[in-house]
């Protein structure tokens, strides 16, 4: 039978061997997981943008409503660590299935009790806080999702391939953008307002469908082979994350640094530049929906090409050409959004979102596993990406808003307000741009290797 890797025979040891059934079971699993995570940040990027302030913090000014939802955004990433924290350690020390199975059931259980929720006007201050806790649960799942999806693929895929197998899961990413995106299109195209009628909920009821296809596909999956290698050997580590915050802090903070622009810039694009063109230059009908469509569809052509792109030319390079461009078109871009033009503004956060934001996205599937030893790997990942997320994509909405206040009560206008935006983007991006030329290049790297990518030395850990 045909093998996607080689086996994995070591001294005596089992031998076993990945098929191209294996490879492509992996790739679906690990796909319809970020399908899942990706389909609830659309929805509650729009929903928070749209329609959770009226909901479930009803206030005379709209200003303080957007806050409000755009609080509880922030929230779902401020517990995303805590969760990578968690499922990574499990990852790292129970293999990578398990805790696959895990978080895609928890994000799917929170997203699909938000469409229950009773709301503001029913049972007062319980609507907001049911509704922080099912986004706390979410998070808490989510910090590890997409971590683990992104070193399955890259432990599964042959080395040669492995920038564009790794970024195979981030296709989910726009499959759940587009779903939410299209699904809040029909229902604000159909209806003059959502807020008032049951239907508000149906998108997030939906997300029951993508756990049981995701749970159906995951159950079948086998376990990582560069686990499965770690465990026919005994070297699984017994602290995963105390090994991390001993010998891997360098990576850890060069992945936050690369993930500044990246996450910061998505938040900004998929949320407040929604809020922005709606809300303050007041484009009319599902213009923000629409904008997720189109740039998610561009970008499911972009992003897998930007992980084949990093297999020829390396993976620094790439993701240093996407930060670049998406430092070049930021004022370009926040410009054209306060012209109030819907073609415009469609073509513009397509662009951005998708060669900018998605581009480094898919340049990082297979860079950030490769920087991490083979047994804190998960851990690595999960620490590195959630933090970022933190001070990056889950604040940037929250501090855009209170840029659109400022510039309301300072500039006279909050349409003003796209230049302190584009400025407060630029910085993210110069961040990050400033972080790849301190990443080593991590193409073709050996997953046995316990160093981290860079690492002279061989660090010293614990072993169950």
């Amino acid at each position: 039978m045909p093998t996607a890797t080689g086996a994995l025979a070591h001294n005596n040891l089992p031998v076993n061997t990945v098929t191209v059934a294996d490879l492509h079971r992996a790739a679906w699993a690990s796909s319809l997981g970020s399908a899942l995570e990706y389909y609830d940040f659309a929805l509650y990027s729009l929903a928070s943008a749209l329609i959770f302030g009226p909901l479930f913090f009803p206030s005379s000014d709209p200003n303080i409503a957007l806050l409000a939802s755009f609080g509880t955004y922030f929230l779902g990433f401020a517990v995303r660590p805590v969760g990578g924290i968690i499922f990574g350690i499990l990852g790292d020390r129970l293999g990578r299935k398990l805790v696959l199975l895990g978080t895609v059931v928890l994000m799917g259980i929170a997203s699909t009790c938000i469409g229950l929720l009773p709301t503001y006007q029913t049972v007062g201050f319980w609507a907001p806080a049911m509704l922080i806790f099912l986004r706390l649960l979410q998070g808490l799942g989510a910090g590890a999702e997409q971590a683990g999806a992104a070193v399955l693929m890259t432990e599964y895929a042959p080395r040669e391939r492995r920038g564009f197998f790794a970024a195979l899961p981030f296709m989910g990413i726009q499959l759940g953008t587009i779903s939410a995106s299209v699904i809040y299109y029909i229902l604000l195209w159909s209806v003059e307002d959502v807020t008032k009628t049951w239907l508000w909920r149906l998108p997030f009821l939906l997300s029951v469908v993508i756990i049981a296809v995701a749970i159906w596909i995951r159950i079948s999956l086998k376990e990582s082979p560069q686990f499965a290698k770690l465990e026919a050997k005994h070297q699984v580590s017994e602290k995963p994350l105390q090994n991390l915050l001993s010998n891997s802090m360098r990576n850890v903070l060069v992945v936050i640094g690369l993930r500044m622009g990246e996450n910061g810039g998505s938040s900004i694009y998929q949320a407040l530049a929604v809020s922005y063109v709606v809300s303050v230059i007041g484009l009319k009908g599902p213009i923000g929906a629409l904008c997720l469509v189109c740039a998610a569809c561009l970008g499911a052509i972009t992003t897998p090409l930007a992980g084949s792109l990093t297999d020829r030319f390396g993976r620094v390079k790439v993701y240093q050409f996407c930060a670049a461009l998406q430092l070049l078109i930021a004022f370009p871009v926040w410009w054209i959004f306060s012209l109030g033009e819907t073609v415009s503004t469609v073509i513009a956060i397509s662009i951005a979102l998708s060669c900018g934001v998605w581009g480094m996205f898919g340049a990082q599937g297979a860079l950030l596993p490769e920087l991490f030893g083979a047994r804190h790997r998960y851990i690595g990942v999960s620490v590195a990406r959630e933090a970022s997320a933190v001070i990056a994509g889950g604040i940037a909405p929250f501090v855009g808003a209170a840029l659109i206040s400022w510039a309301t009560a300072n500039l006279g206008s909050a349409k003003a307000s796209w230049i302190p935006i584009a400025c407060y983007l630029a910085v993210l991006t110069i961040i990050t741009l400033v972080a790849t030329f301190f990443t080593p290049e991590t193409r073709g790297r050996d997953l046995e290797d316990p160093r981290d990518a860079g690492q002279e030395e061989l660090p010293e850990e614990n072993f169950s």
